[in-house]
Parts: C-alpha cells; structure tokens; sequence
C-alpha cells in the first residue's frame, strides 16, 4: 500500500467507512475524476471552472484559499476604427510590382505601411480570498475536479475537524457557489477579501460586499516588453465591472466591514459570487453604451441567494449534464490507478499505460469547451476564460492563423454543436469590421481580417503602424479560414435556415474578397498577392531569408476550401447565377498545389528551403486538416507529400502544434503515429521548470492544461478533436470507422460523436473490430458507412437510431 493511499485511507475512516469511504474512492477511480494531494502552487497547478461567462481558478489553500475570478467579456479597450491607416491600401501595386521583379527584400520592407493598431488584451477580473483561523497546521488534504459534474472540492484536517468545500459556477443561475462545512459545530471561521490588478473600489450594502471598477482603455502585448505606458486607465473610459459577495450561514454570525466579509463559529456557510460587465457588443462603448452591470449583478444575486445551495446545484447539474453526458469514451479495461493526476501524468511520461488518463484528457477537453463557450459572440480566447496576468502572455486575444479555430475543432464532432455558436456569432462581427479593413487594406470588396483580434472584432494587420514582422502581421487570409467553419456547421446541422439567413452572407463576403484580391501569376493561374505562409519564413537560392510573396500554398489551401464550400451552399440553396460561375471558373484556374524536389506538399510558390524546418506552423498542409480536399483516399499524391512534409518537420513542437499534427497524422490513417504524438502530448510539463527533467517544448501542466508553453488552451481543443479523428472520420457524404485506430486502443467503446450530414453515431470494438454500431439522426436522411473497405447505405428517420451489423 502505497503512503498517499494510507493516509487518504485514514481520512475515509474518520469520515464514516460505509459511506464516505465507498462513495469518494468509485470517484477516484472514476475515468472523469481529476484530484491531487497538495494544494496548487501555481496557476498551473489549478482547477478551472465556468459556465462559459464566469471563470474561477480554484488553487484550493487551507490557510488561504485563492481563487481568480474572470469574465468572457472583460477586456481592455473600446470599438476599433477599422479604417486606421488609410493609406495602407496604395502600397498594395507598388508590393505586387517589387514581386513581379522578384524583389522580396522591397516586398518585406513595403509591407510595414500595411500594419495598423494592436488588438486589445483579455483582463483579470480581480482574486476573492478566503482566508481561515487557526489551519496554518493540517493532514490528509485531497482536491478534486468531477468532470461530471464540474464541482471541485477540497477536504482536510486541521486541529481533529475535517473540513469540506465545494465550488460551482452555475450556467442558468450565473452565480459561483462556494460551500464550506465541517463535520464539528461552529468550527468555520474565515474572512472573504477581494483585490483586483484594475481600478476599484470596495463598498458594503447591508450583508452584500460590493466591488465597482473599469478596465484599461488600452493594454499593451506583453511581447512588446516593459515601455511607458503599456496599461492606460480612464476613469471615463474602458469596460466597468461589478462582483458581488454574500454569505449564508447556519450558525454563527456572517458581519460585513472593511471591504471584508466575515464568518464566525458557523456550522455551514454558502459563499454567493456574481460578477457582470459593461460589455454591450463589439461596436458598443462600454463606458457611455454599455449595459447596466450592476444591475444584472445585483439581480443574479438576489435571484440565487433565494435559492437553497441543494438547490443551486441540481439546477447547475441539470444544465450541465445536458452537454458533458452525450458523449462517452472508454479505451479499453485499464484501471485507473489510485495516484493523484500529476502524478499518473508523471508516471504516464515515463512510458506507463494509462488508458484512463487518455480518455480523462479527452473528456477534460470537452469540459473546457463547456466551461468557456457559451457567450453569445465573445468565443475562448487563448486561454479560454481563465487568465491572472494584466499583459497575458499574446494578449490571451483571438489568434486567427490557428489558435481560435482550433478551440472549435472539438465542438461539432464533440457533440457540442450550439457552443460552436460563439465563434460563428464573432465571426458576423468579424465581418462587418472586415469590409472595412478590406477596403482600407487592399482595396477590396468583401471582408477578411488578419492573425490577431479581439472583443472589438480588429481585423486590421497588426503592428503599430510598421513595427510588425510581415511573417506574422501581415497575413490576409483570415477571412477564407474562419468562413469554413460556417459550412462546417451547416454540414454538421444540416439547418438550412441557418445556412440561408446567417451563414451565406457572410460566407459570400469571404469569397468576394478572394475573387478580388487575387491576381494571375505569369501562367496565368490565380494567386495571392502579396501573401505569406502565417510566421513561418523561406529562403531564396540568393539567400535572402523572408516572408512575403505571392502564390503562397498556405492561402490558397483555405481559398481552395472555401470555395467548395460556397459552391457547396450554392447547391444546397439551389442559387444558380453568374457569380457562382465565375467561382467556379476561378476555382478551376488556383494555382495548383506543387511537389517539391523532397517529396514535401511546396509551401512557397517555388521550391524553396524553410528557414525553419522544424517550424510548429504547418498552415499548408490546410487541405487535409481541418480542410477536407486532400485526402488519402481522393488525392493519393497529395496526401503523401503532406506525409513527407510531417516527417521533415518532425514530431517535436510546441501544445497546439502537437495537437495539428496529431489530427492530420489521423487524417492520413496513420493512428499509430497519431497515437505516439498523443502520449507526447501528454508529457509532463513542472510549471516550475521549463527546461528541467520534465520540462521542454509542448506537453501537459499537472492540472491537464495545455503547455504551449506557456499555457494555451487551443492545444486541449487540438488534442481531444484527435481522439475523434482517430475513431471517426466523415465527410458529407461518407462516414468512415476507425479510420485510423491504433494498436494500443485494441478495444473500447465510444457513444455520442458527430458526424457530418446530422448523424450521432455509437460503437464498440474489439480486435480491431466494430461491434454494437448505432446511428441516429437529429434531421433525417442517407448515410454511407465505410468499414474495412466495405460499404454500408442507409437511410434513416429524423429523430430515429438504428443499429447496423457490420
């Protein structure tokens, strides 16, 4: 019997065998149960909650408990002027013509006049800290996430009473609840303080701890290093805020001064949180147009403190069963061993076999999904929602040249459909300050944005107005990208009024951009120009070492796309008109992917050397993940150069990299290798020690988050959308089964994923062999299943499921 377990086993006997012993250890070895023997350290070391709005970072303290608060909408800045450099768009002939001479040095150099302002960063709300008399001394602690119910809990010994707490952040009641109980009377004593990085001020209304302030009207990159003025508050400007405090006790006393709550000799308190902002939309001031945050603030409280805790609960676990519980997966029998999560992530680094663990990750990405998407139009920024730091690490702002796309990979074959929504909703506003930014920019009809934005929907190349390198600022196909997912909904959904009214539109103003920008290369195929392949750089035979160019394949991947799609939706809606044809007509004549001398997918126009070819970006490998026109089974050639490309690059690269290549080695039925960049996706990353026994480049902090590093929540997102890839692929028209399954998931059973054309679809397998196969269809339809080489056509009523020998 191993120390941790004989301690945690004295614990249980002290809190009454039968029952709590028996009830917390089917948890602990539960497949959905995260827990840890120490309090958190660092933030990551944490556990995360949120209703997709509300953050809490729970560090779980005994003396003093931690615990970050964030809100989705509570960013630094105000509405943009998207038309911020208007001369920007006269450099365009005078890049196109130094191209045309083949001067990319000139190139590089003109590219600078089309930059403009910084996106804005996500901010901190402020930290709420309990702190506790007399626990300074304490044993047997244990801290747990239930990725089933999303409830954390902390318990201990301090001085012979074991002391309990649990937290929630409710979705329907927007409140966070914090229960605090005991197994002795009148044994809670604690005070409940907040501080904040933003400007503030602390009041009391009766029992209610009151908290107003605003956030910067500006926040410097943090990669912009220490310089005047970076943060700039006004107290006329910015986005105001209100957080909420309020205690319920049996027992005891609850008193309210000095910007403290205090809790005295109680038997049980219930901790009340609730937080709101200004925020009004992205084109709203959030200071003279935005809503009344303390009203909504004030109202969410009242409404919840009516309520019992039980009560609060069920309504939380009601809601959020209704999302976590559609999907299942098992890969196999292994138990899960009784070690607390760091430690099984440890032990998991160092070669062991924890299937549970790969399925915990998997479950733990749709966890974050839930918790951080659910607001309308404002979808997971870079960390999600969780984020402690004034000048977050990339502004925690929406990276548009892959990080925000990969937070939605995971949402339609997840079985999380409507949390797609966000990101589709931002992506209207997107749209809107694109039109302007494609005018003022390029020239151009249509709309489009660049790699970096924010709540207030930027769209412009960033770089304060010249200082940006061009092979990151300056990228211009942000547009082509984001309007895939649009389709992908659709394909999805199958809700063709969804297609008519919301997605056409806005996939139309994408295209229109494309068709405009592009120009005939000397061969007379359309390409970019100018372009660049999203901050990776080539190296010209002369040596010269740059990024801007023309034809680049990484635009031309999502371009490619992007109009099978529109073509698609055009079919779908049956429009037949001139501008389809013409579509049509520039589609055929893209300049056409090209095969380089080492075998690798070209991701110049010519067969250049990369400057770094190990780079984690692999933007030209589009087309086969998350596009879908390469494809081993469709495009052979292709599909092998992408191989090629994979092998060159190599397998060691940062979180989200890992979490790309993972998908596009599923997408090349190779699961063996997919599944060999999974198990390094999960290596051990000490928070303490980046470059220590079991630190580096990419992997996994003891609480499962991401580590770019630093922490990036896009590759949790990128990780558990590979599980899926490696279980089920789809087209619109072909379902595909266990498309690229590895030898170490030899059986296992999943329920619950997504496939395109609206089907839901549940399986076992053993052996390699599917068993139990189920489909269901939320519209209604045929499907063509493909098996082992084989094919299976079915067709299928609405709201139906059918089990299907195979």
């Amino acid at each position: 019997m191993n120390s941790h377990f004989s301690t945690y086993f004295k614990l249980q006997i002290v809190l009454c065998f039968n029952t709590f012993f028996m009830a917390n250890s089917v948890l602990a070895q539960s497949n959905l149960m995260m827990w840890y023997d120490k309090p958190a350290s660092y933030f990551e070391e944490t556990l995360v909650l949120g209703n997709g709005k509300m953050g809490a970072t729970v560090f779980g303290g005994v003396q003093t408990d931690q615990i970050y608060l964030n809100d989705a909408t509570l960013w630094s800045g105000e509405p943009i002027n998207a038309a911020n450099n208007p001369e920007a768009k006269s450099y365009i002939p005078i890049i196109r013509e130094a191209l045309a001479n083949e001067n990319y040095k000139a190139a590089d150099s003109l590219m600078r006049f089309v930059q403009g302002a910084f996106s804005e960063s996500y901010a901190p709300l402020g930290t709420l800290k309990i702190n506790y008399e007399n626990q300074s001394e304490y044993k047997d602690y244990y801290r747990d996430l239930n990725l089933a119910e999303a409830i954390s809990t902390v318990k201990y010994n301090s001085s012979g009473t074991d002391f309990q707490r649990a937290y929630f952040v409710s979705h329907p009641d927007q409140i966070m609840a914090i229960k605090l109980t005991a197994n002795k009377k009148k044994r809670i004593n604690c005070s409940i303080n907040f501080e904040s990085q933003l400007k503030y001020d602390i009041t009391s209304k009766g029992q209610i701890l009151q908290v107003n302030g605003y956030a910067p009207y500006h926040a410097e990159p943090s990669y912009r290093g220490d310089m005047p003025d970076a943060i700039l508050f006004d107290k006329d400007r910015g986005t105001r805020f209100t957080t909420l405090l309020q205690a319920k006790n049996k027992d005891g006393k609850v008193t309210v001064d000095n910007g403290s709550i205090h809790i005295k000799n109680c038997s049980e308190a219930i901790i009340y949180v609730a937080i709101a902002t200004s925020f009004n939309g992205f084109d709203k001031n959030p200071a003279t147009e935005g809503i009344d945050n303390k009203a909504i603030a004030k109202n969410n409280l009242e409404k919840a403190f009516q309520l019992s805790y039980n009560s609060l609960r069920e309504r939380h676990l009601k809601d959020y069963s209704s999302l976590f519980n559609r999907v299942t997966l098992q890969l196999g029998n292994d138990e899960t061993p009784n070690l607390p999560t760091d430690k099984r992530l440890l032990n998991y680094y160092d070669g062991a076999d924890d299937k549970n663990l790969e399925s915990l990750y998997f479950q733990f990405g749709r966890y974050l999904s839930i918790a951080s998407s659910r607001t309308k139009e404002v979808p997971a920024n870079l960390q999600g929602i969780w984020n402690p730091y004034m000048r977050p690490p990339w502004s925690s702002n929406y990276t548009l040249n892959i990080n925000a796309e990969e937070n939605y990979w995971l949402a339609e074959t997840g079985n999380l459909s409507e949390l797609h929504t966000p990101l589709l909703g931002f992506i209207k506003n997107l749209a809107k300050t694109g039109e302007i930014t494609a005018n003022t920019y390029y020239g151009v009809n249509g709309w489009t944005t660049a790699h970096n934005s924010d709540i207030w929907a930027t769209t412009n190349p960033v770089g304060d107005f010249g200082q940006g390198d061009p092979n990151w600022a300056n990228w211009s196909a942000g547009g082509a990208w984001l309007a895939t997912h649009l389709w992908e909904h659709y394909d999805f959904t199958r809700d063709t009024t969804y297609l008519k009214e919301d997605a056409f539109p806005i996939l139309k103003g994408a295209v229109t951009f494309c068709l405009e920008y592009m120009i005939k290369d000397k061969n007379g195929k359309w390409v970019t120009s100018p372009a660049n392949s999203p901050e990776a750089k080539y190296i010209t035979p002369d040596g010269y070492v740059g990024a801007t160019l023309y034809g680049g394949t990484a635009d031309l991947a999502m371009i490619r796309e992007l109009f099978i799609d529109y073509i698609k939706a055009s079919e779908t809606l049956g429009i037949k008109d001139s501008y389809l044809e013409q579509v049509k007509s520039v589609y055929t004549d893209l300049h056409p992917y090209q095969i380089g001398k080492k075998g690798n997918l070209q991701e110049w126009y010519y067969d250049w050397e990369d400057e770094a070819p190990h780079h984690r970006h692999q933007s030209h490998l589009f087309g086969l993940y998350p596009g879908n026109h390469i494809s081993p089974l469709t495009t052979p050639d292709l599909a092998e150069a992408c191989k090629k490309t994979l092998e060159i690059k190599g397998d060691e690269t940062t979180g989200w990299s890992k979490g790309w290549r993972i998908n596009l080695w599923a997408r090349l039925r190779d699961g063996n290798h997919a599944y060999k960049m999974y198990r390094e996706l999960l290596k051990y990353v000490d928070p303490d020690n980046f470059d220590g026994t079991h630190g580096g480049h990419g992997g996994t902090y003891p609480n499962l988050f991401d580590a770019h590093p630093p922490f990036q929540i896009d590759g949790n997102f990128g990780g558990a959308a590979a599980v899926i890839e490696m279980l089920l692929q789809s087209t619109s028209d072909k379902i595909y089964l266990l498309p690229a399954l590895p030898d170490a998931w030899n059986e296992g059973s999943v329920s619950g994923i997504c496939a395109r054309g609206g089907f839901e679809i549940s399986f076992k397998w053993k052996n390699k062999k599917v068993y139990d196969f189920t489909i269901s269809s939320n519209v209604g339809g045929t499907a063509t299943i493909v098996y082992k080489n084989k094919t299976y056509h079915i067709s299928i009523q609405k709201g139906a499921t059918q089990q299907i020998e195979l």
